[in-house]
């Protein structure tokens, strides 16, 4: 069996560990990842629609509904990445645990990036069957193709909520990484409004892999895909996850050493 078959094993141990904690609060896990995107289309979807009017040609609600998608796995990825990961590290001792036995540290990371994949495109695939029974999206079919954009994208993420695990010196120092960087990358990358006449913004963002997965998200839902422009969001998605990836493991490594 080759090496890679077997770190890829050994990292199978890690998603089926988090699986079998996650499940024992299920409802409570997975609750406020669906009410949230439900309450935000409910009060401003819903809400704003009336005075808003239409953008490209859709209703406000529809306009935000592949953004929630989005929104869902960035939190997702995020927060099980730092708050989650950095509680397993420095408090449950899980991490410490596991590299007593064949998983190593390369396993760990491996495993915990496999997790937020998984959990992001079930709650992404969770999250697009709601839009579709509400008939928020223009095309419907789009929702075979949410669990893979969702999962591409939870993976960029969750390797920042990594690296903020690696440098933080206590669980409330996230606060502050969330206030000045998750926030901002939510709000800011076209969820909201559109940046096409922010050209100085519409730049910006593109250092961000959540606007990425936005923008991959609402040609789907939409309809209006070009190849060109699908095939630079996806590249810049493999790209961040290949670069944020390889340094959250090179930063998170000696933490879990230690």
């Amino acid at each position: 069996m080759s090496e890679s078959i077997v770190s890829l094993s050994l990292a199978w141990h890690v998603v089926v560990r988090n699986w079998t904690v996650y499940r024992k609060d299920f409802l409570a896990n997975i609750s406020p990842t669906l009410a949230d995107p439900a309450l935000m289309l409910s009060a401003l979807g819903f809400g704003l629609s009336p005075f808003i009017g239409q953008i490209e040609g859709l209703s406000y609600a529809q306009y935000l509904a592949p953004g929630m998608v989005a929104t869902t796995a960035l939190f997702t990825a995020f927060f099980e990445c730092s708050y989650g990961f950095y509680v397993r590290m420095s408090f449950e001792s899980v991490f410490k645990a596991m590299l007593t036995t064949p998983i190593g540290v390369k396993e760990v990371i491996m495993g915990e990036f496999l997790w937020v994949f998984i959990r992001a495109s079930l709650m992404a695939a969770g999250v697009g069957l709601v839009l579709a029974a509400l008939g928020l999206l223009r095309h419907p079919a789009a929702v075979l193709l949410f669990p893979l954009i969702g999962g591409m994208l939870a993976v960029p993420c969750g390797a920042i909520g990594l690296l903020a695990a690696a440098r933080v010196r206590n669980i409330n120092q996230f606060q502050t990484v969330y206030s000045f960087l998750i926030a901002p990358i939510y709000f800011l990358s076209g969820v909201f409004f559109p940046l096409g006449d922010r050209p100085i913004l519409s730049r910006i963002v593109q250092i961000s892999p959540f606007y990425h997965g936005v923008r991959l998200l609402q040609m789907s839902a939409w309809g209006n895909a070009a190849v060109g422009e699908v095939l630079y969001h996806t590249l810049a998605l493999v790209a961040f996850t290949a670069v944020l990836g390889t340094w959250a493991h090179f930063s998170i490594r000696g933490k879990l050493t230690a």
